[in-house]
């Protein structure tokens, strides 16, 4: 997405054109990050990554009226639409079989989930819900890590503080999150 951030603006400014130019950069993108959240779903999931994908494309287009400012702004609202789905997905899941037993998240420095990760991913929103009560930033550098796959770097830039800022938030985030998802 090298020259995403120049056709997101020329978009925004009415260019057509760059619109035909970046949908192919935008669909690469999604569905890296799209891979990256199917790739810790058990076999046989019913969502499968093109459709994730494609709904959160579609909700994209919703959002002309933003104003991107660069790659990482357009990464980061994709990660929160994914999220979105992603969630009230697992939720719906999880709605259809009540009682269904939780297992727990692993937060390593990846977050990867366990195969049960419908019920993990409504209990990791919850916890960075809750999180964002208390300290929206943290939640942000969570949800751009995880669901955006933004670098420290690029999270940095986003939020407007330092890289060192990041990783301590980064840091402090895991621990918090780990609590709240494993509480019985």
């Amino acid at each position: 997405m090298a020259d995403a951030t120049t056709l997101l603006l020329a978009w925004r400014q009415g260019d057509e054109a760059a619109l035909e130019q970046l949908i192919p950069l935008v669909y690469q993108a999604l569905r890296r990050m799209a891979h990256r959240y199917m790739a810790g779903q058990r076999a046989g999931h019913t969502l499968q990554t093109t459709a994730l994908v494609h709904e959160t494309y579609l909700q994209l287009v919703d959002y002309r009226q933003v104003r991107w400012q660069d790659r990482s702004h357009f990464l980061a609202v994709s990660a929160t639409l994914m999220r979105r789905i992603l969630v009230d997905y697992a939720r719906s899941r999880k709605a259809g079989k009540r009682g269904g037993a939780e297992r727990p998240v692993s937060l390593d420095e990846n977050l990867t989930f366990s195969p049960a990760m419908s019920a993990n991913l409504v209990a990791l929103d919850d916890a960075l819900q809750a999180l964002g009560e208390i300290d929206p930033r943290k939640s942000k550098v969570v949800e751009l890590k995880f669901f955006g796959g933004l670098d420290t770097r690029e999270i940095a830039a986003t939020l407007g503080v330092s890289e060192p800022t990041v990783l301590r938030d980064w840091k402090l985030a895991k621990v918090w999150l780990l609590r709240e998802v494993t509480r019985t």
